[in-house]
């Protein structure tokens, strides 16, 4: 007998076929493309964007205004929701396609699954070279797509409607693998799109794909206990993986077991509760004292879903215990390899469930607990000096401004944000009350990503508020998508900071001896320099532009004021507030390599090569 078929354009059938995917976890299901994200073009518009009309019903479409953005929207959706479920985009061949690219990096450096579906060339070459096609004397198949190529977890190019089949199934194998997933991209030539072909039924049936919780190896997972019972100074640095796995009880659970303090990186920050005693904050370069200090004491650093990045080891140079030697626990055998380490490979609510199991009846020695408590207990009296000092009749500084949100969101509120300085200064004083309310990206640090993220959370989380905190060097990056906020009812609360230029960066550029060259928003004086007036721009004017409520606020007072009322707001709204530019937040705690000129006739560069050079001596390389 024949196997029965169905006859569909390309476009139509991978619609159909990704409407039918679901993911699978603890008995939960999901599913897996909740939508698409889309704008059209003449690569996209006559095959995907047909096809999103013939089948609405199955496939929700969000019509976004800037391709970057549409990723970074899908990204924060995922991350929401575990990395269960996740969005597709699809743009025109040419920019919108090459528009991806940042958000695919993005994606994949933080490992969070995304759906990417570029418009690409005629696969025919019947049309050559056509509109916004690259073409190269020495490849016939390279196309401006093959840019995202070192940026995706996975990338196929459908040059024939059957070969979707086997494309299809491998993207998806991809988004779902918990240790391999990222940006995944199919790049759809405008002519396959539209070509019919007929597909056998049975690729449109529904697919569960399980999403594994691998246990961990009886031999290292004994090789792990016995390195915790010896450590005098164990230290945990949460990941992201914590999260993504769902296991911030089971990390609890071993921390409320054995008294093992938690240090946290961006990605893992609210692993713990603040309120939890053995809870440090964050660590490396951005990091709090304790965790800091307790880190370059730590003979064994147990590191739960983490990369390291250089701000988690301040480049090398914060572990510095004569012994030091690593454990770590994580999904990816790539990063568990990481310092040398012994390694636990395996999910991370497994591995810590397994761990609290085998080191039953272990503690960390009473002295040490006191140690590490009465270090969080000074640092939380810093903390707090830093988010409630000034009055409410002045201007805030920036930590003022973190202060007055800490008072007005609830433990369900989330919080995003992604570059300049508000990312240090959240991470040594944001006190994280849930694991999903402190969502920073610092894997790819990328400005901008604020605002889009903040839709794909809040259509993850309808009904919760959503806060997206945005500078105002990031504000004029990106600010598109708040017409896409607008158009689908989507009430995110921006809370924007003027402080006129890039804050973070100024400030790096004065440590480094680059004078603040080209970081103030300002005009230009009479030597070219930019050290004039500040320019006369309205942002929130701007925001109002664009269909955002504006709550404009002076002082400390109007601030907290206006944070009240847009919580409660069912709309989109911004609260706008310049700031005293003055740092306020305690300065770093560790280290951070940026390489300083190493000849100069200007003095500034000179002094911040001594500076540099005397802490290069402390770097280590952990083998």
């Amino acid at each position: 007998m024949p196997e029965p078929t169905h006859r569909l354009t390309t476009a139509q059938a991978l619609v159909r076929f990704l409407a039918a995917q679901y993911t699978e976890r603890d008995g939960v299901r999901h599913r897996l493309i909740t939508g698409t994200w889309g704008i059209f073009g003449h690569g996209n518009v006559a095959g995907l964007g047909q096809a999103l009309v013939e089948y609405a019903d199955l496939m929700p479409f969000h019509q976004g205004r800037n391709e970057q953005a549409m990723v970074h929207a899908a990204v924060g959706h995922a991350r929401q929701l575990n990395r269960l479920s996740a969005q597709a985009v699809t743009t025109s061949i040419g920019p919108g396609a090459t528009n991806l690219v940042t958000g695919a990096a993005l994606a994949t450096i933080n490992r969070l699954p995304v759906l990417l579906l570029p418009g690409d060339y005629f696969a025919s070459h019947a049309a050559d070279p056509l509109l916004q096609q690259l073409e190269h004397p020495g490849a016939g198949d390279v196309s401006v797509n093959d840019t995202l190529r070192p940026v995706s977890r996975y990338f196929d190019r459908v040059t024939r409607p059957e070969a979707l089949i086997a494309s299809a199934l491998q993207a998806v194998r991809v988004l779902t693998d918990p240790a391999e997933t990222g940006a995944v991209t199919l790049a759809l030539p405008q002519d396959v799109q539209a070509e019919a072909y007929d597909w056998p039924r049975e690729f449109f049936a529904e697919r569960v794909w399980r999403v594994r919780r691998p246990e961990p190896d009886p031999a290292e997972l004994a090789d792990a206990v016995r390195a915790i019972r010896a450590a005098e100074r164990p230290l945990i640095v949460a990941g992201g993986g914590v999260h993504h796995s769902e296991a911030e009880e089971a990390l609890r659970a071993l921390v409320d077991a054995t008294g093992i303090p938690v240090a946290s990186t961006q990605a893992g920050k609210g692993s713990l509760r603040h309120d939890h005693p053995a809870d440090l904050g964050g660590i490396g370069h951005t990091g709090t004292a304790v965790s800091d200090d307790l880190a370059r004491t730590a003979d064994l650093v147990i590191g739960v879903g983490t990369r390291y990045t250089d701000f988690t080891t301040a480049s090398g140079t914060l572990f510095q215990h004569p012994g030091v030697r690593f454990l770590n626990l994580n999904i990816t055998a790539f990063d568990a390899h990481k310092l040398a380490a012994r390694t636990l490979v395996c999910d991370a609510r497994a591995g810590l469930t397994a761990l609290a199991r085998e080191l039953s009846g272990h503690r960390v020695a009473p002295a040490y607990a006191e140690e590490y408590r009465a270090g969080k207990e000074r640092w939380d009296a810093v903390a707090e000096a830093a988010l409630r000092a000034g009055d409410d009749g002045a201007v805030p500084t920036q930590t003022q401004v973190l202060g007055a949100l800490d008072e007005v969101v609830g433990d369900e509120d989330v919080v995003i944000n992604a570059a300049g300085s508000l990312p240090g200064d959240l991470h040594k004083l944001w006190r994280a009350r849930s694991p999903r309310q402190y969502h920073l990206e610092y894997g790819y640090s990328c400005m901008g990503y604020e605002i889009p993220a903040a839709l794909g959370v809040q259509q993850a989380a309808p009904g919760t508020p959503v806060w997206a905190l945005v500078g105002d060097g990031t504000y004029l990056m990106n600010p598109t998508e708040i017409v896409t906020a607008v158009q689908e009812e989507l009430p995110v609360k921006m809370v924007l900071i003027q402080n006129h230029g890039y804050a973070s960066i100024g400030g790096l550029s004065e440590a480094v001896g680059a004078e603040r060259f080209g970081t103030d928003y300002r005009h230009r004086s009479g030597d070219g320099g930019f050290t004039g007036a500040p320019l006369p721009v309205d942002l929130a004017a701007n925001a109002a532009s664009l269909g955002m409520t504006v709550l404009r606020a002076r002082t400390t007072g109007e601030l907290r004021a206006a944070l009240r009322e847009a919580r409660a707001m069912d709309r989109p709204v911004c609260v706008y507030v310049e700031t005293d530019p003055a740092p306020t937040a305690p300065p770093a705690e560790a280290w951070w390599d940026v390489p300083v000129a190493e000849v100069s006739a200007r003095e500034a560069a000179t002094g911040a090569r001594a500076r540099y050079e005397r802490a290069v001596a402390d770097r280590r390389r952990h083998l």
